[in-house]
């Protein structure tokens, strides 16, 4: 954890700490003004290398081919503008939204582009490619973090979600990664595995804890699950209320614990690029509805203060709860439980 920290740390320059205390600056002064004031560029982005994936969990966008927008791989000469635009002032990308990454056969160049211009990068995966020669490029591609999602410590539990997921493969693939890690005496990446927390495993807590950590990984973070439709109730929604998004009330229906104040700060210091390209305000926005500009087509600088952004900004200040990406969003409460 700590070498994490540090590394993360040593990605820092003073142009990017500058930005981030603008960021902060307009944030706080937004808040307060109920207008948006914009005096920095995200520190953090999201760029969706692909939509393909190898599963069909029940509440992904990707694993049930729900999508209106353009679907398939992030052309790499769309990946090298986005990352030339945005290195001076980014310190965190991660390279998913939707989709599996190790599906983008360019994968590893993309991780090397963004290593070589400082920025600490990090990939979220189901797990099921780490072959040897993925594992190997893995350590080898200066990756700084991964995250494995993995929910459930028994087949029977996993593949309830993770649909037609091999948990043997998945753990097959993290004995393999944290091998190569080890013969390259290579601190990074700093390996996590996230678990989502559902009806089916949420007894299997402690179990999945202690045997990923006798696996060998950095961390095991436990998520709560978001349910799209989640008023009416839902099979995978956990019995033991703490593990859950959303509370019953007395009339039966579900809300979300959530209080939904009129801020966010993901609107300020990050931003999610589909893989054609397009800007939106943030991972809850699957399909790109809101879509603020185009790599293809503007910079960066035009897109981030334009009028169509601080039109939704402003919509956050004044009344968050009629924007419909924000009634299942858990910013600002504490969603994630960790061991």
């Amino acid at each position: 954890m700590i070498y994490d920290v540090i590394n993360f740390i040593l990605n820092l320059t003073f142009k990017k700490k500058i930005n981030f205390i603008k960021l902060k600056l307009s944030y706080h002064l937004s808040s307060i003004l109920k207008k948006p004031v914009i005096l920095g560029y995200p520190y953090s982005l999201a760029i969706e290398t692909t939509t393909n994936c190898n599963l069909s969990c029940p509440e992904c966008f990707s694993g049930n081919k729900l999508f209106t927008r353009p679907t398939g791989n992030m052309q790499i000469s769309m990946y090298k503008k986005i990352i030339n635009e945005v290195s001076p002032y980014l310190l965190y990308l991660l390279l998913y939204f939707q989709g599996e990454p190790f599906l983008h056969p360019e994968l590893f160049t993309m991780i090397t582009l963004a290593k070589q211009k400082r920025i600490y990068t990090a990939i979220s995966t189901n797990g099921h490619f780490f072959s040897y020669k993925n594992s190997k490029n893995t350590i080898e591609s200066g990756l700084d973090r991964i995250i494995i999602s993995v929910d459930g410590i028994t087949p029977d539990t996993y593949k309830i979600y993770r649909k037609g997921g091999d948990l043997q493969k998945v753990i097959n693939g993290i004995k393999r990664l944290i091998s190569w890690k080890k013969k390259q005496k290579s601190k990074t990446p700093y390996i996590i595995i996230q678990s989502l927390i559902m009806q089916q495993n949420q007894h299997q807590k402690k179990e999945m804890y202690s045997f990923f950590k006798q696996l060998g990984v950095d961390k095991v973070v436990f998520k709560s699950m978001q349910i799209d439709q989640y008023q009416e109730g839902n099979p995978l929604m956990p019995t033991i209320e703490k593990y859950s998004r959303y509370k019953k009330k007395k009339c039966g229906s579900y809300i979300i614990k959530n209080q939904l104040k009129n801020r966010c700060w993901r609107m300020w210091s990050s931003a999610v690029v589909t893989q054609n390209g397009i800007i939106i305000p943030c991972c809850f926005d699957k399909d790109a509805k809101y879509g603020f500009g185009n790599f293809a087509e503007s910079s960066l600088k035009d897109i981030w203060k334009n009028n169509e952004y601080n039109k939704f900004r402003t919509g956050i200040l004044r009344s968050r709860k009629k924007i419909n990406i924000c009634c299942n969003c858990t910013e600002g409460m504490n969603r994630i439980i960790i061991k």
